[in-house]
């Protein structure tokens, strides 16, 4: 069966999409598709962008701003999770990013440095937020992109394949794809095959790195320095898990985890996780 895979840069990082198909053309069209899709979720949900989706939303307080359905699911997703996880997981930490100078100010009323989940509302093709927090969709919106790049694949035709964005993972279909973790001295921890699977890693403690440019705010400033991975059924679920991961305590991060949907992995428990 014809496969593909290409490589291109998206969604601050390289993303790498492969299928497989019943023949040649099926699986091209596949894959333009797909990052065809990564290319639109970049468009509305990025941070760094003045025009995207979520600037507009974050610039008007008070206002109700008209969104995408995806948005609007997007948002769902990451305020179903900040309320289940009681905040270890919190899209409205954008404001003390931007005091960080990890994310851009791009106007509108002084941000309120956390907010909470309440503070946003959503309706139909709609949101408002009811205080000047802002909605960072970082810890989330990377893997729901890689999600809907699954979707694309799939209603293309491409009957297996995978879609990984900076170490962002979802694999489906009957093939299984070899999987390793890059830890904190650019050495590479093999974890086995994913199948039917998704899997993210973040990185935990220290200061910003290149490598792993992700910052979690409410991390303790003398948490040891690690790389923590969670494997999920969809990717944006793995994604936000490894944030409620890092802002749990060691000892009970495995059952928060789980009681959330997710494996929270060690590269020794992988076989019995995958």
């Amino acid at each position: 069966m014809p496969e593909q895979r290409r490589m291109r840069p998206l969604l601050g990082t390289f993303v790498e999409v492969g299928a497989w198909a019943p023949d040649e053309a099926d699986v091209a069209r596949a894959v333009d598709a797909a990052f065809a899709s990564l290319a639109q979720s970049h468009a509305r949900w990025s941070f760094h962008s003045a025009d995207s989706e979520l600037s507009l939303l974050n610039r008007g307080p008070g206002d109700k701003v008209a969104l995408s359905g995806t948005t609007l699911r997007l948002l769902r997703a990451a305020l179903a999770m900040t309320r289940a996880s009681h905040g270890a997981f919190n899209c409205t930490v954008g404001g003390a990013l931007v005091a960080r100078g990890v994310l851009p100010d791009h106007g509108g009323p002084e941000p309120v440095p956390v907010g909470e989940a309440d503070d946003v509302v959503l309706g139909s093709g709609w949101a408002l937020l009811r205080r000047p927090v802002r909605i960072t969709l970082d810890g989330i919106a990377k893997g729901f992109a890689v999600d809907l790049a699954v979707q694309t694949l799939r209603r293309c035709g491409a009957t297996s394949g995978w879609v990984n964005a900076g170490g962002d993972l979802r694999v489906f279909g009957e093939r299984s794809v070899p999987v390793q973790r890059r830890e904190l001295d650019d050495s590479l921890t093999p974890l086995g095959q994913l199948r039917n699977a998704a899997l993210a890693s973040s990185r935990v403690g220290g200061a910003l790195d290149e490598r792993f440019p992700g910052c979690i705010v409410g991390a303790p400033a003398n948490a040891p320095v690690e790389v923590l991975s969670v494997v999920a059924r969809s990717a944006w679920r793995a994604d936000a898990l490894t944030k409620v991961a890092a802002l749990t305590p060691p000892a009970e991060r495995a059952a928060r985890v789980a009681q959330l949907g997710g494996c929270l992995l060690a590269p020794t428990a992988w076989r019995q996780a995958a």
